[in-house]
């Protein structure tokens, strides 16, 4: 294990919000839990911050891993309005999302299609460098449409002060398939003058490794869905110990009881439980068995839920 290494874990709406992020910490330990924890983007909704982003930064769940959140905007309003807000709950450090692939973000310049916007992404880098109170980072893509469009706003990217920049090699239309973009990548380290992440298809303690061999210069990765379908993934690549899923499964269940748990105590009626802690098991569906994927997607009570997730805890996978 490299310790100047890090390796931190991706904001996915829906999925990664303040239970999730705790639990991890919690049941995986200084071993298996993130450098830092990245929050899902925190957005402008009828000229205001969404009470419910604010709500997930501020939860006292956030108390035991390192939070940074994550801002997406389309103007200097919005970008003002935001890091404002987030200021007041004194953070002093904010990632920007300039990867966002969903059509609707990137239509109205949000995420990727911040980065054909070099115009208005010169006027946040100049807001950026007037701002001593946060450390920024950006996580982004190569582009919305085409590979080479980071090209564009890289003497930007070089001249404002960033903490590092996340890179995901792919492109928005691409969505989150399809093959990463090597040589732009190559290209993109050897032109941006700041520590960089890498992100993008990391599903195994071998993705990390090999990641970290092919890529000496870089200071770090960032897991997003790998983590979701293996939630051991770190502690695996840091301790060496590559483990089946059978030996995984014990703490699969433990953190998704502590979440579930957490749920029955929040929420009220089967309808808004059961719509909050299904999607845990969406990543993990190739590994539980196509059978008890079924029995958990079909559950609409939470009887049948729990006689779902019995199963799993009784280790039948099919």
């Amino acid at each position: 294990m490299d310790n100047r290494f890090s390796i931190y874990a991706a904001p996915l709406q829906g999925f990664t919000e303040a239970p999730f992020r705790h639990f991890h910490a919690a049941i995986y330990g200084c071993q298996g839990q993130a450098d830092a924890y990245f929050s899902p983007f925190l957005r402008i909704d009828h000229g205001e911050v969404r009470p419910r982003d604010i709500r997930d930064i501020t939860s006292p769940l956030n108390s035991n891993h390192q939070l940074i959140p994550q801002i997406i905007f389309k103007d200097v309003d919005e970008f003002r309005t935001l890091t404002d807000r987030i200021k007041q709950e004194g953070f002093t450090n904010i990632d920007i999302n300039m990867g966002c692939p969903f059509t609707p973000q990137v239509k109205k310049g949000r995420g990727a299609g911040m980065i054909g916007r070099s115009d208005m992404f010169s006027q946040v880098g100049d807001m950026i460098k007037r701002d001593s109170d946060i450390s920024y980072s950006i996580k982004m893509r190569l582009g919305a449409t085409s590979p080479s469009e980071w090209q564009e706003i890289a003497p930007i990217l070089n001249d404002i002060p960033l903490h590092h920049i996340t890179i995901h090699p792919r492109i928005a239309t691409q969505q989150y398939g399809g093959s990463l973009h090597i040589e732009p990548l190559d290209k993109f380290l050897s032109e941006i003058h700041h520590p960089i992440i890498f992100n993008g298809d990391i599903l195994t303690p071998a993705d990390i490794e090999r990641v970290h061999q092919s890529y000496p210069t870089i200071s770090g990765i960032m897991i997003g869905r790998g983590l979701l379908s293996r939630p051991s993934l770190i502690e695996e690549w840091r301790t060496g110990n590559e483990l089946s899923f059978e030996a995984r499964l014990p703490r699969v269940i433990a953190l998704h009881d502590a979440v579930y748990d957490h749920y029955c105590q929040q929420l009220c009626g089967d309808s808004q439980i059961l719509s909050k802690i299904k999607p845990f098991w969406d990543y993990l569906i190739v590994e539980i068995g196509r059978k008890n994927a079924k029995l958990i997607k079909k559950a609409t009570k939470i009887p049948s839920y729990t006689a779902a997730i019995d199963r799993l805890r009784r280790g039948v996978i099919e």
